[in-house]
């Protein structure tokens, strides 16, 4: 087994691949580490695949992974924790914006301090104000009070981990800014912080919009939904459902004891707003109830879920 794993999604960084590289292989020969490089091509239409090629016959330390089209980061992610055999992972970006030489430090925090993971911090960034670095600052800040994760950037892309810990996540959908709370969620609760040195874009532009913080908070709320109640809907649907039903036969007993022994000749009861009340809270608890039932039922007879990439070549 391998000292380190880099693994490293990209999407057209043909550019900066070379460069990237000459760093890390700089970096790995300085610490004597036994180490593989591998990137995953998430789709790219550039030549990003032929200069991984290339350096995999200059470097037997290089793996690709290439997949038929653009799939997303988390996709790529977990392709390459699937390949991965060094006791610690690192993940970084492509771009030359994560520092390669970051990763001793990471290293040691989980060799020798016994994190079982380490998010770097972008404290000082080089990115648009308005266009990335105060949204980035709610983002970090919802995602903070939501999951009870105590960090200040959960999306910078240089990040350690125990090799037990990515074996033992599935990183689907768009999860990947989210990679600490799914190891807390499993049990892998030393999860700790350190400041890393953000590099200014060298080549190209970057692949990520403003809607990735609209698509971030969506993530967010289905993520702490999973958290707390993935495991037992029935806990949630079903609670929700049993006070709906409860209050809306409350409404039908007043209306019913009302119109039989009180107020006899008074409105019919379906000209009365309570009885509307009453049938759509008893319906919505009903429906609320199966819903939890149902996923109950699911989540008992799920079997494993396919892959949601395919891969083209591997090297």
């Amino acid at each position: 087994m391998k000292d380190l794993s880099i693994v490293i999604p990209l999407l057209n960084e043909q550019e900066s691949l070379n460069e990237l590289h000459t760093w890390i292989q700089k970096v790995m020969l300085k610490n004597s580490y036994s180490y593989e490089v591998i990137f995953i091509d998430d789709g790219s239409t550039d030549t990003s695949w032929e200069t991984i090629e290339g350096l995999q016959q200059k470097d037997s330390n290089i793996k690709g992974i290439r997949f038929l089209k653009n799939y997303g980061k988390s996709q790529a992610l977990h392709a390459g924790f699937k390949a991965c055999n060094g006791n610690v992972v690192i993940t970084m970006d492509a771009d030359l914006q994560d520092n390669p030489e970051e990763i001793p430090e990471l290293y040691r925090m989980i060799t020798e301090q016994g994190y079982d993971l380490v998010s770097g911090w972008k404290k000082k960034r080089y990115d648009a104000v308005f266009a990335k670095n105060l949204p980035s600052k709610l983002f970090n800040a919802a995602a903070r009070m939501t999951s009870g994760v105590k960090l200040n950037d959960f999306n910078c892309g240089l990040k350690a981990y125990n090799i037990s810990v990515v074996k033992n996540i599935n990183v689907t959908g768009d999860m990947h800014r989210y990679i600490p709370v799914l190891a807390k969620n499993e049990g892998f609760t030393k999860i700790g912080e350190k400041i890393v040195q953000h590099q200014a874009r060298k080549y190209g532009e970057t692949k990520f919009g403003m809607e990735r913080f609209t698509n971030g908070f969506l993530d967010l709320i289905t993520i702490w939904f999973i958290s707390k109640f993935g495991k037992r809907p029935m806990h949630f649907f079903g609670l929700v459902g049993t006070l709906l039903f409860i209050v809306g036969f409350g409404f039908a007993t007043y209306l019913g004891i009302d119109k039989l022994y009180i107020n006899t000749t008074g409105r019919l009861i379906t000209e009365r707003p309570q009885f509307y009340i009453a049938l759509a809270c008893m319906i919505l608890g009903t429906q609320f109830f199966l819903a939890g039932f149902l996923g109950e039922i699911i989540l008992k007879n799920k079997s494993e879920k396919h892959k949601q990439y395919k891969i083209s070549e591997t090297l």
